[in-house]
């Protein structure tokens, strides 16, 4: 029996790519399988990025809703973004626009949200949680560096907190550290709590 989740679902599908977030899950004792479709990460303009995060969750459970064998079956899925001054900072798609992610975010707070979506065939239900993150000023070198031995292209804001960057950059940290890792892990055994 686990000793947060008394009932766990027969089948948990975990709608992730992510290793971090794999490797969290696997760290907190829940069993679980990856499933995952290519899904349209677009969003209604006018949604605030907590709304977008959740959006995106959603989508992401949806396009794997039809692999829900029974009613029990739980779908977790989740996106996560980098937001400073309103400007979202998605993935970066090439060496300039991390370096550039990483001079915007150089000395300065910003936030970073994960949306969470929890579905079974029955119900669903999504929800958020953000962090306040501030580097100390990065030189060049440093962006440089970083970019070019860890290529943190599949990272919102164009780093990863558990990285290099994260180790010598950080200045503080407000909120949960595992929701900037990529999944916010006591709020989400919470939810399920009440969920299942």
């Amino acid at each position: 029996m686990h000793p947060v989740l008394p009932h766990l679902p027969p089948r948990i599908i975990l709608a992730s790519q992510s290793p971090r977030r794999q490797q969290m899950l696997t760290e907190a004792g829940l069993p679980f399988e990856v499933i995952t479709h290519q899904t349209d990460e677009s969003y209604p303009p006018n949604l605030l990025p907590p709304h977008i995060a959740q959006h995106i969750a959603y989508q992401k459970a949806l396009a794997v809703a039809p692999h829900l064998q029974t009613n029990n079956d739980l779908i977790i899925s989740a996106d996560t973004i980098v937001c400073i001054n309103n400007q979202l900072l998605g993935k970066p798609e090439s060496e300039e626009e991390a370096t550039r992610f990483l001079q915007i975010l150089s000395g300065r707070e910003h936030e970073v949200i994960t949306g969470v979506c929890l579905m079974n065939r029955l119900s669903h239900r999504v929800f958020h949680a953000s962090t306040k993150v501030a580097f100390f000023n990065f030189s060049a070198e440093q962006i440089s560096y970083y970019v070019q031995h860890f290529k943190p292209y599949d990272k919102a804001g164009g780093y990863a907190i558990q990285e290099w960057i994260g180790l010598t950059g950080l200045q503080y940290l407000s909120g949960c550290y595992f929701n900037v890792v990529g999944l916010p892990m006591s709020r989400l055994l919470n939810e399920l709590q009440t969920f299942l």
